[in-house]
């Protein structure tokens, strides 16, 4: 009887191809988007500094008062900024108060013919 392989050699550790392989395809996705976006990003900031070197920061301020906005309205927020956009809430319209505000408008001309 020949002896037959040893289990420490049916037991090697997954080489980094192996590894790379068995993460999923979203992964490999958001990583391209978010390098896609960065590129994009640097681009476009370089383009707007050629412009004037205050221009880019105003560009930035108004798309994170966009977002800030969008988050708040619709309260899809990143749990750790949660504590923020409560705060923000008190200020901006959000989308459930916009709703019960209609809601109160239809319910009084149903009530007022």
């Amino acid at each position: 009887m020949q002896p037959g392989p040893t289990p420490l050699l049916l037991a090697t550790p997954p080489t980094t191809l192996e590894k790379l392989k068995h993460i999923p395809s979203g992964t490999w996705l958001n990583l391209g988007g978010c390098i896609l976006t960065v590129a994009i990003v640097v681009g476009a900031w370089r383009t707007l500094r050629k412009i004037n070197e205050l221009v880019p920061w105003i560009v930035s301020v108004l798309a994170a008062a966009m977002i800030f906005s969008y988050w708040t309205y619709n309260r899809t927020e990143p749990k750790f900024l949660t504590p923020v956009v409560d705060q923000l809430t008190q200020i901006l319209p959000t989308k459930s108060k916009h709703e019960q505000d209609l809601e109160k408008l239809r319910k009084s001309r149903e009530d007022h013919p």
